[in-house]
């Protein structure tokens, strides 16, 4: 493996080299792919524009980054940031690269949970288009273009993970090929109907199997808080250690958003059939209280409060989009009944 790492440091030392005047365009690549990215800015747009495609990205959303965090947990995958200097491979000519305030996370990094989600969630959309673009147009070649648009995005979001010296190239393509292949595979079973207990049951599920898996390792003789240890000698900027990229937190936000999604189909069931301008309402109001929910600051100790309050965030979420904002909206935008 050293010789993969150290041509993915190459090649991220030339990306940077040869593309360095584009790094807000890579910055913003790498926020779009971020998981949260799919909870908190695609899940309300597509939400608005079809109900079920919406709850078909939440929920490919949450199982594949839970999936995610189980696969780093077993493969152990170095990130570039530190092993440039755990190596020791560079002490004597290292590489002229840099790291940027979305570079320090703390979990491992194979496959990139970034080009995992993206995968897998983005599937579920551009193949819901190009079925629809199919049906409406019956033509082929106007139905392959949003694929086309979907490899593009890709290959975006994954240069900005090298070029940031979050991944080595090979963790990135790891990532898309296993979120595409989720992506294919939970598009067919997203939940259409189900009680409360289900998605209680299921939330419950992901958070105490990641939690029993977690002790297992550890009671066998795996480490896992190596990675956090790494993170913190030799991210430049210590500040930019965050708490809400530990493995922990994402698996929390996955835990909270399904019990919030079981949450606001009890509710609600089916929602609220709006017309085009009052979704529009919805969402601009959606992103606004999205906003406020995420920046919303949590108290970083004791650790046990964080995971807690991060879990309740996340759990809201399904419940402003899907309950809350458009019930407002039904109420300001609903003609008065005739008596």
């Amino acid at each position: 493996m050293e010789s993969i790492y150290r041509q993915g440091v190459f090649m991220a030392e030339e990306l940077q080299l040869r593309s360095g005047s584009y790094e807000d365009f890579w910055l913003v690549c790498s926020h779009l792919g971020d998981p949260k990215a799919a909870v908190l800015l695609v899940f309300p747009v597509v939400f608005y524009i079809h109900r079920q495609t919406g709850i078909a990205v939440l929920w490919v959303a949450a199982l594949s980054e839970w999936l995610n965090l189980v696969f780093k947990w077993i493969l152990f995958g170095e990130r570039p940031y530190w092993w440039i200097g755990q190596s020791g491979l560079f002490s004597k000519n290292p590489p002229k690269v840099q790291q940027f305030l979305s570079t320090c996370e703390t979990g491992p990094g194979s496959p990139s949970g970034h080009a995992m989600i993206t995968g897998a969630v983005w599937w579920v959309i551009v193949s819901s288009l190009a079925s629809f673009i199919h049906t409406r147009t019956g033509s082929k070649v106007l139905a392959a273009v949003p694929y086309l648009l979907y490899a593009v995005f890709l290959g975006c979001v994954g240069l900005s993970r090298i070029f940031i010296l979050a991944h080595f190239p090979h963790q990135v393509i790891a990532g898309f090929l296993t979120g595409m292949l989720l992506g294919i595979f939970l598009k067919r079973t997203v939940p259409e109907c189900r009680p409360l207990l289900f998605f209680s049951c299921f939330s419950l599920a992901l958070l105490f199997g990641a939690l029993l898996m977690h002790g297992a390792l550890q009671k066998i003789g795996f480490d896992l808080s190596w990675s956090i240890s790494l993170a913190k000698r030799w991210c430049s900027h210590s500040e930019w250690i965050r708490m809400d990229t530990t493995p922990f937190s994402s698996l929390n936000r996955d835990a909270g958003v399904l019990l919030g999604l079981g949450l606001a189909e009890y509710w609600k069931p089916g929602g609220w059939v709006l017309p085009w301008v009052p979704r529009t309402l919805c969402l601009a109001l959606s992103s606004i209280a999205l906003h406020y929910i995420s920046s919303f600051p949590v108290p970083t100790a004791p650790a046990f409060l964080f995971y807690s309050l991060f879990f309740l965030k996340y759990s809201i979420v399904p419940q402003v989009v899907m309950v809350l904002v458009p019930g407002f909206v039904h109420l300001l935008t609903a003609k008065p009944k005739r008596e």
